[in-house]
């Protein structure tokens, strides 16, 4: 593989703020790429929307990628994944990456055989991914899913701790903490942001399996199999990235600075739709 394709950037999208979790896990397994980020925020949630508006959606983001000449695309979305993947693949001409087949593998190796549970949005829920990627690893694993579509809505507000939060995480969460899982999968890049609050519900015997960062390793494997990763220079300058939201970028822009370990400076508009 060329140089120059080796040092393009990698395209990263998704609904809104949810997908900076796996941006946040690509800078520190990666950190030597640059990173190209879509949040759709003038239209987040995707969780309630039809697949044919996510695909369509999803294509849109896709296509601007491509032309910014992405080397890989990472759908940090799980319903744009659940939904949208097969065809972006079939689409597009640089490596797809989703988050439900690397977050299903790390639930597989991780659960004790005592249940996995999955929670997402309405879509990924609907979808069915999760389960069938699971038990395509562990056909004899129980799998109890369960819809949360008020915590991405939770977290574009910043609405990370506190008594609604908790309310909201109980009522989802206490029926999937009294059937006996071992293993929770955060079916939504926006969920590890509640964590905290997640686990408090779950309790201490239940692993919290995050598919940002499932996302983010499945990423750089393919980026070093496919002779596409990045090499670091000793006294190169820090890589520079890009943030693009599709609507409201100054409250994108407080949301990126609260979530990531690293400065934003800006963000860019990109009006879809």
């Amino acid at each position: 593989m060329s140089a120059a394709a080796s040092d393009a950037p990698i395209g990263v999208f998704d609904s809104g703020l949810g997908g900076l979790t796996v941006v946040r896990e690509l800078m520190r397994q990666l950190p030597s790429e640059r990173l190209i980020y879509v949040g759709d925020t003038a239209r987040v949630p995707y969780g309630p929307k039809s697949p044919e508006t996510i695909c369509r959606y999803s294509r849109e983001i896709a296509e601007y990628l491509l032309r910014e000449r992405v080397k890989a695309l990472v759908v940090a979305c799980n319903t744009a994944t659940a939904v949208a993947l097969p065809a972006l693949r079939v689409a597009c001409p640089v490596p797809v990456i989703g988050v439900v087949d690397p977050g299903a593998r790390s639930a597989a190796a991780a659960s004790r055989g005592r249940g996995i549970g999955v929670i997402g949005t309405a879509g990924t829920i609907a979808s069915g991914a999760y389960e069938r990627a699971i038990r395509t690893l562990a056909p004899a694993t129980r799998v109890i899913a369960q819809a949360c579509p008020l915590f991405v809505p939770l977290v574009e507000e910043g609405w990370l701790d506190g008594d609604v939060a908790r309310l909201v995480a109980r009522h989802y969460l206490e029926p999937l903490a009294a059937s006996g899982i071992d293993t929770l999968v955060l079916g939504c890049t926006h969920y590890p942001l509640l964590a905290p609050v997640i686990g408090d519900v779950m309790g201490d015997g239940v692993r919290l399996i995050d598919s940002a960062a499932a996302a983010a390793d499945a990423t750089r494997t393919l980026l070093e199999r496919e002779g596409l990763r990045r090499e670091s220079l000793t006294g190169a300058p820090p890589p520079t990235h890009r943030f693009l939201a599709t609507d409201a970028p100054e409250r994108f822009l407080a949301g990126a600075r609260r979530f990531l370990d690293a400065a934003v400076e800006r963000v860019e508009v990109l009006p879809l739709g």
